[in-house]
């Protein structure tokens, strides 16, 4: 599985814009409430899009992968 690398900026800058996790970046979601997203549906258009990424990152063990895209990682 390959990611390119303007998704994993985007789902580390992107904050969440509602809800509990308001503010937050989306790469920092916790798992079980992408999971309950996934499960109702995510929103439509870049913000589902970024979500449903996020899962996949946090379900597949691969946050490391956003690590140099991170603020002050140097990516």
């Amino acid at each position: 599985m390959s990611f390119k690398n303007e998704d994993l900026i985007a789902v580390c800058q992107r904050t969440m814009p509602f809800g509990k996790y308001q503010g937050r970046p989306l790469v920092d979601l916790p798992e079980p409430y992408l999971l309950w997203f996934a499960d109702r549906g995510f929103p439509r258009g870049e913000l589902g899009r970024l979500m449903a990424l996020a899962m996949i990152l946090s379900v597949e063990n691969l946050t490391h992968l956003v690590a140099p895209f991170r603020e002050g990682g140097g990516g």
